[in-house]
């Protein structure tokens, strides 16, 4: 990660961005995975036992505050063994990483254990792909932005945004409230881009930035004349990419200050070709959409079996 980009983490502690609500959230999960009786958990009962988190594939740990809730909501304590954004070292020697271990009575391991296992799985993926999709980018000699979109998933979005910035991307806008963001239905809606940027600025005010899609130069001009702050260059090629940068850069230079972002249809496997430093951000859902998921397991320690208890 260059200077002008460090890895967010290394700002701070991203568990400070989480909202109040964030907590509620997690109550509803288990809801959801409890909702009436929990028949395996009078099995097991209350006894305290000790479990250990196990990652078993490659990848980037992504999720820590939101399993430490999870479990915390089920009277368990997590304590970590690797930090939150490191790589999970495997082999064919190690085949998996004793990531955490886990306490608390057994009923409430169980009751936490998939909710949580899902939710680390997840939220790791995203920010192995992202970190992937990064350093692509960086050793193609890219300095800008590299950035997720707003294609989350209904109910996980916090999840997912965390894990961009976990795997050192850009989070982009978190939901319609964040930036204005003017697509060709708004455009089309509207009547044209400067009518479409002039009423967003009558809302919005100084405090939103407006971004407008476009779909070549032309609309690229209107766009920056009407003082669209970032101008998306939409479903470009590489080579067109770079061919607008440049024309728009020396047509505007000192006129209108902007900032130039590429998006769609970008994946790992094309991006470095879409690299260069006249785009300030490049965007893909590719992040965080369709990822591979990290693989954990979470074991109950063995010899902990309980007494058995008196029946009456």
């Amino acid at each position: 990660m260059t200077d002008n980009h460090p890895i967010p983490s290394q700002r701070g502690t991203l568990a400070h961005l989480l909202p109040p609500s964030w907590k509620a959230q997690i109550t509803g999960w288990l809801a959801e995975d409890t909702p009436s009786f929990d028949y395996a958990g009078f099995v097991v009962g209350e006894h305290a036992r000790t479990a250990t988190l196990w990652g078993k594939s490659a990848g980037v740990l992504a999720g820590v505050p939101f399993f430490d809730e999870i479990f915390a909501q089920c009277g368990c304590a997590v304590e970590w063994h690797l930090p939150e954004g490191a790589e999970l070292d495997l082999s064919d020697t190690n085949p998996k990483h004793k990531v955490a271990t886990v306490t608390g009575p057994a009923r409430g391991l169980l009751l936490a254990e998939r909710v949580g296992l899902n939710l680390l799985a997840r939220c790791s993926g995203i920010a192995t792909q992202s970190r992937r999709v990064v350093t692509l980018c960086r050793a193609a000699g890219y300095t800008g932005i590299v950035a997720g979109t707003r294609k989350t998933t209904p109910g996980f979005r916090l999840v997912e945004k965390y894990g961009m910035l976990v795997g050192g991307a850009d989070a982009h806008r978190m939901d319609l409230s964040a930036m204005v963001m003017l697509k060709d239905n708004h455009v089309w809606s509207r009547g044209s881009i400067t009518e479409a940027v002039a009423a967003a600025r009558a809302v919005g005010g100084f405090a939103l930035k407006i971004e407008v899609e476009v779909r070549d130069e032309r609309e690229a001009d209107e766009a920056i004349e009407a003082g669209a702050d970032v101008v998306m260059l939409d479903n470009f090629t590489g080579d067109g990419v770079k061919v607008a940068a440049r024309s728009l850069r020396e047509r505007w230079q000192g006129k209108k200050h902007f900032l130039l972002e590429v998006s769609g249809g970008l994946r790992e496997d094309n991006i470095s070709a879409y690299v260069c430093n006249d785009i300030d951000i490049i965007s893909t859902s590719s992040i965080h959409q369709g990822t591979s998921h990290v693989d954990f397991s979470l074991k109950i320690e063995q010899g902990q079996a309980r007494n058995a208890e008196t029946v009456v």
